[in-house]
């Protein structure tokens, strides 16, 4: 594979995708809010996400775009918060779209970031990307928005496909740095009532999926997550079992509500249900190297 771009590829699944593909492209240009240079034969570009200013260039001839560009959601639901979430998300995929229009030999895959949580709060079904039900909330607004930016823009040249990524478990970001800490001071156990479902997937799977929808060139919508979704309350002993403990101190609802507003983020974000299966990716042939916890946590709190 020959020139890859990868937008707002400093952050977590930046890196992550980048360590998975240093050695598999020839190209790899990094689209970054910092400063413009040279490493290891990396190309960082310094861009705004917003407007044009000579990063477009770098879009000729690329083989792939993957556009990661979107403010964190781990943050308060604060007016000024909510509107820099959504502009951040359509205003990069805009401004993408225009580019990849305006290239002579534009990119022949897009990429773009969506999320798992666009579907609605389910304990009673695992949602599919056919009939999986789009829920009506913020968040899920937001992600319907996001897509409606990303297809709207009809680029006959480039193929598109949007990511709906879940919970994506790290050994050096994203989510799973803050639950193992909380579980191995004995804050291990369930959060809120327990039953709400977590769609995950392993840091090197997330990587693999991409790998494998590129070489697939499937288009249109993709679940990113691991085919077992899992409830709150057996992640949670799943976990304390793989660090040693027996226990987990549970932390209730009111409890979460008030700890979130201290560490300045949403309850939501522990307490939504999130039961997501990976169809396209499994009818397509996708082998998840963690398909259990249990192997994602055991390869995560190696040493």
């Amino acid at each position: 594979m020959q020139k890859l771009i990868i937008s707002a590829g400093t952050g977590f699944l930046g890196q992550v995708l980048l360590h998975h593909f240093k050695d598999k492209f020839k190209e790899i240009v990094i689209l970054t809010r910092g400063k413009s240079k040279t490493v290891d034969t990396i190309k960082y570009i310094n861009w705004d996400a917003k407007t044009f200013s000579g990063w477009e260039n770098e879009l000729e001839n690329a083989t792939v775009l993957i556009n990661l560009a979107g403010k964190s959601v781990d943050c308060r639901y604060t007016t000024a918060n909510k509107k820099e979430i959504y502009s951040s998300r359509i205003d990069s995929t805009t401004i993408l779209n225009q580019a990849v229009l305006n290239c002579k030999k534009p990119p022949k895959h897009w990429l773009n970031s969506s999320t798992s949580t666009i579907y609605r709060h389910s304990e009673d079904k695992q949602m599919d990307e056919t009939d999986g039900e789009i829920g009506d909330d913020f968040s899920m607004n937001i992600a319907k928005s996001w897509e409606k930016a990303f297809f709207e823009t009809e680029t006959p040249n480039t193929l598109k496909t949007t990511l709906r990524t879940s919970i994506v478990l790290g050994k050096n970001g994203g989510a799973f740095v803050p639950i193992k800490t909380l579980a191995k001071i004995g804050f291990g156990g369930k959060q809120g009532q327990g039953n709400q479902f977590i769609s995950w997937i392993h840091e090197k799977d997330f990587a693999r999926s991409i790998e494998f929808i590129i070489q697939k060139e499937l288009i249109g919508v993709v679940n990113i997550v691991s085919p077992k979704p899992i409830s709150n309350n057996d992640f949670m002993k799943k976990l304390q079992k793989e660090i040693g403990l027996s226990f987990g101190i549970p932390i209730h609802k009111l409890l979460l509500e008030i700890g979130a507003f201290f560490i300045r983020t949403q309850p939501e974000l522990v307490l939504k249900s999130r039961n997501v299966i990976p169809r396209r990716l499994e009818e397509n042939g996708f082998e998840f190297e963690f398909d259990t916890l249990e192997k994602a946590f055991q390869n995560l709190l190696k040493k």
